[in-house]
């Protein structure tokens, strides 16, 4: 009887226990179903606090999904060039992690600069397979914002100055990282041109503009790559933050364009829940903000598409209408992600993809210049080489904001060329300048000690002594990713180099005529010193390979094939947005806005260039071989088209040269006959091409209806006029070889 009492309550314990984690199981949802119906199925199914939950973070990089449904945790990953390393639940240090290294890919200024879609693809493919391997559903890039001003701390994140090349480049680039059931992220959208008071700049600019210049790269990547995400910016348009802008979000984003995916606020872009909920945002992540007053921890619910929000419906203020459509594009993305049961494991540092990364910085590299044939070095009659300058040997896969990443390897300058030469030659080093000494970022340890507390006039006086004795002088300077560098958060302060790199160039031209200068940034610099360097190359920021992938186009190995995505100009003046006034803007009286106008309109880059008959120290699409191309007359197959038609331009390009090389042929539209004014000629097509010594191939360029186009602000639509048109045919924009005129009826 004393068994049976002890004995009972027990097993009703235990039974109620089962009980109460049986009514905890997830409900699985039918995975055989077309992802609509899944989404409305799931979406009958939330309750208001799961469909609340879904909406906004849950850490610094994660949403909860819906335990109770079986939908797991949704994380995102900073990018667009590397996996980020993983941080702390509620703060940005890294959790220390020993397995999230990545290989870090060339930035996205780098992947322009390749003029090559199919190494666009195989970036996406490989990123995406990364991610999926460490874990994360969606990665915050590509970005595709416009180069403005080369003062834009964030440019070397983006695809240059041109709306088609930006266009082209970033289509495949999402459809090879979402193949992997990854999302894309697409970013800042939109106007996001500078970062200096980036939160606080409203941009004032014509529809003309907004739809020729800055939009067109976000169009493609929604109605031509279907990206699965999109990220707001976080400066104000028509006096809206743009992470919930009712013109840009709802009508042109979801409205115009159809778009059936996510918006993602930039990390504490959300700035009021009405907004918020009325604007088109569909999910919010935070900067350590309470979305009240900033500072607060583990303060996710407070966010404003959180408890707020939830609190207005509870009132009465607001249906769930809006709501649902937010937990349906929500939804529509984790079945595309992290409910795909087809998606693969990944993999991570592979092979391939070191391979990758090194293919993308060598057709990205960009031979400015090479007067008397300096480069490539010539290893057969070469004893000494003189390296000089700080990013030498500086690691360029951290900083720079929240691009920054952990490198499983990371060649640096100095160390590729001297494997690439050793045994040959004796390769010195001089230090040249200081710049930024940091020897460790977020536990990222530098392999050369950078402290260096020598003044200036002796590391000049070293470097001059050992040029004179040195066969070749290859200086690596340029700017870094440091704070009012290439830096997210800040822009340069200046357009020349940094750190007194001048007087170091100049003293080394005296010194030895053989001086080649690697500029490595992801904007252009001042160049004061162009003429009295024979050979200009520029570098980028090449991630895990860059000390390969720099030794190889130097001696030769890879004949470098890149081109400028961006005009290079000679000076600030040079630049619409400098020249006339208009960057940073101006601040409101008695409000934290800035007004920044656009007042040079659709002219950006070479498009102002031509409009002014200004000569650029390098031109859009410049870039140089170590053979030499001759492209044909080109004729067309037809001298009139009509709205719905297209027409093909061939060109013959042959090479003359003795080594084997690539050249890009470029197609630009001048139109002849506008009733509004237009740029004198516009990228509407382009293709790259590889030539043995001497072979010569027929390059075909199809446009149609849509390459004669520009928007009328006045009738606020797309247009085609009849008349006259004229394509140039060139290898860069200040190179054109070959014009053939045509009408469009």
């Amino acid at each position: 009887m004393k068994l049976l009492k002890t004995a009972f309550p027990a097993a009703l314990a235990c039974l109620c226990a089962l009980q109460a984690q049986a009514q905890q199981q997830p409900v699985y949802l039918d995975d055989t179903k077309p992802i609509e119906e899944r989404v409305e199925d799931a979406l009958a199914r939330m309750t208001l606090e799961e469909k609340i939950a879904v909406i906004h973070a849950q850490s610094k990089f994660s949403s909860p999904g819906v335990k109770r449904l079986g939908i797991p945790e949704f994380w995102t990953s900073d990018g667009p060039h590397g996996v980020r390393p993983d941080v702390l639940w509620d703060d940005w240090k890294q959790a220390g992690h020993t397995n999230d290294s990545c290989v870090a890919f060339p930035a996205l200024t780098c992947l322009a600069a390749t003029w090559n879609t199919s190494l666009a693809r195989i970036y996406g493919e490989s990123l995406g397979e990364e991610a999926l391997y460490r874990g994360k559903d969606m990665m915050l890039g590509p970005g595709v914002n416009i180069l403005r001003t080369p003062l834009c701390g964030r440019n070397f994140e983006y695809m240059g100055e041109d709306p088609f090349l930006a266009s082209r480049m970033v289509v495949p680039y999402i459809q090879g990282l979402q193949s992997n059931g990854v999302a894309a992220c697409v970013k800042h959208f939109a106007l996001n041109n500078d970062e200096n008071h980036r939160n606080e700049v409203n941009v004032v600019v014509s529809d003309r503009a907004l739809y020729e210049i800055y939009l067109p790269a976000f169009k493609a990547a929604v109605t031509e790559a279907h990206t699965w995400g999109l990220m707001g910016s976080y400066n104000l348009f028509e006096n809206q933050h743009n992470c919930h802008n009712r013109r840009l979000l709802n009508d042109i984003l979801k409205g115009e364009w159809g778009y059936d995916g996510v918006v993602v606020s930039d990390w504490g872009g959300a700035h009021d829940t009405r907004q918020a909920i009325e604007n088109g945002l569909d999910m919010e992540f935070g900067t350590w903000t309470d979305g009240l007053s900033f500072g607060a921890s583990n303060a996710y619910d407070n966010y404003y598409l959180a408890r707020p929000y939830r609190e207005l419906i509870q009132k009465g203020e607001y249906t769930t209408r809006e709501l649902d459509d937010k937990v349906r594009r929500v939804l529509r993305l984790f079945f595309r992600t992290n409910m795909n049961r087809d998606r693969g494991f990944g993999s991570l540092c592979s092979e391939a993809h070191y391979d990758a990364a090194r293919q993308i910085a060598g057709e990205g590299i960009v031979l400015l210049q090479n007067e008397d044939g300096v480069l490539p070095i010539d290893t057969t009659a070469t004893r000494r080489i003189l390296v000089v300058g700080e990013n030498a040997i500086k690691m360029m896969t951290v900083g720079g904001g929240s691009s920054t990443l952990k490198a499983q390897h990371e060649s640096l300058p100095l160390d590729g060329l001297r494997q690439a030469l050793g045994g040959k030659m004796e390769v010195e080093y001089a230090r040249g300048y200081v710049g930024d000494t940091s020897n460790e970022f977020e536990g990222v340890v530098a392999p050369h000690d950078l402290k260096d507390d020598r003044k200036p006039e002796a590391l000049i006086a070293e470097a001059v002594e050992k040029a004179r004795q040195a066969d070749y002088v290859v200086f690596f300077g340029g700017l870094n990713k440091s704070w009012q560098q290439d830096c997210e958060g800040s822009d340069r302060k200046e357009y020349g180099l940094p750190y007194g790199q001048d007087r170091v160039i100049e003293a080394l031209a005296k010194a030895n005529k053989r001086l080649v200068y690697v500029n490595i940034s992801g904007n252009p610099v001042a160049m004061p010193w162009k003429k009295q360097v024979p050979a200009i190359v520029q570098g980028w920021f090449l991630g895990s390979t860059a000390g390969d992938a720099l030794a190889a186009v130097l001696t030769g190995r890879v004949n470098p094939s890149g081109k400028l995505p961006y005009t290079w100009p000679a000076s600030l003046d040079d630049v619409p947005a400098h020249s006339l006034g208009t960057y940073p803007g101006t601040w409101r009286k008695g409000e934290k806005i800035i007004d920044e106008e656009y007042k040079e309109g659709i002219f950006v880059g070479y498009r102002w260039a031509d409009k002014e008959d200004i000569r650029p120290l390098f031109a859009f699409g410049h870039g140089l071989s170590y053979t030499t191309f001759k492209l044909g007359k080109a004729r067309a197959d037809k001298d009139e088209i009509s709205a719905n038609d297209s027409i093909t331009f061939t060109v013959s390009v042959t090479n003359t040269g003795s080594v084997a090389g690539a050249e890009v042929v470029q197609l630009y539209v001048h139109d002849a006959e506008s009733s509004l004014e237009r740029p004198y000629k516009e990228l509407k097509a382009f293709k790259k091409i590889s030539l043995a010594p001497g072979e010569t191939r027929d390059v075909a360029l199809t446009i149609g209806r849509d390459a004669l186009s520009f928007y009328n602000d006045r009738t606020r639509q797309w247009t085609a006029e009849p008349g006259r048109f004229e394509a140039l045919i060139g290898d860069a924009s200040d190179n054109i070889t070959s014009k053939v005129a045509f009408t469009l009826k």
